[in-house]
């Protein structure tokens, strides 16, 4: 593998699944990222065999540290007991141990959400503020990480609060509902309001970090999110899944 990296990162998505050896002294890759487009049905055995296959392509050595962002809520030790965006024989899958098997090889499996809030915490938007970070990724739906003085509490899936009883957030303020519903960045932007204001009540952060590709964008809509605590784009965009994932691979 490249000498300047210390630990490798995969993100799986529902599109496509991304490796790349990452630099963890800059947080960067060590290397061109390689992109397999995920395989259709998804299934726990498929992944697994695209995972491999993208280790082996970067020759990853014994004993590197081998990070994987999954989009599901993940507790070590024990099978998966919900899947959204990939194909539903994952549940009840142990998914450390299938990758570990199928790979030949030891590997961390984290939240896709929590791996890019890590990743904003240690090396992005986020680096260097003390108290709670809550980081939020605006995109099909929404997805969080907290991060409390450099420290993961992982699974918060916050995107799934109720607001004024219309149901989970994310079906009310992810990105996807305001190309959907066709709302302008105002009307949007009221609607994250609520979102947000609902997270300072009940968790009293010290800065919001909104990823996502239309983060890109925040100029547009940031002005009309109205709330108290400090609110910033992320950092890495589109390589903080993998970045993330080796980082906590790495501190494992």
């Amino acid at each position: 593998m490249i000498e300047t990296a210390q630990a490798f990162g995969i993100d799986i998505g529902g599109s496509g699944i991304k490796g790349a050896p990452v630099d963890l002294t800059t947080g960067t890759f060590a290397a061109e990222r390689l992109r397999i487009p995920t395989p259709q049905p998804a299934t726990p055995e498929a992944v697994a065999d695209t995972v491999k296959e993208i280790l082996d392509s970067f020759e990853v050595e014994d004993g590197t540290p081998i990070g994987i962002a999954f989009p599901a809520p993940v507790k070590p030790g024990k099978p998966l007991g919900y899947m959204s965006n990939l194909d539903q024989s994952w549940v009840g899958v142990n998914i450390e141990e299938l990758f570990g098997e199928r790979c030949g090889r030891k590997v961390h499996v984290l939240n896709d959400a929590d791996a890019a809030g890590l990743a904003e915490a240690v090396f992005g938007a986020a680096k260097g503020v003390d108290g709670l970070v809550i980081a939020t990724t605006l995109g099909t739906g929404i997805g969080t990480a907290l991060i409390n003085n450099g420290t993961l509490v992982p699974n918060s899936e916050l995107g799934h609060i109720i607001i004024d009883g219309k149901g989970d957030a994310e079906k009310y303020a992810a990105d996807s509902i305001r190309t959907k519903e066709e709302l302008n960045w105002k009307k949007w932007g009221k609607r994250l309001t609520k979102y947000y204001k609902l997270l300072e009540f009940y968790l009293s952060p010290d800065v919001f970090v909104v990823g996502g590709g239309v983060s890109k964008k925040h100029e547009k809509f940031f002005p009309y999110i109205e709330i108290d605590t400090p609110i910033i784009p992320a950092a890495l965009l589109n390589t903080a899944g993998i970045v993330g994932a080796a980082q906590f691979a790495a501190m494992q």
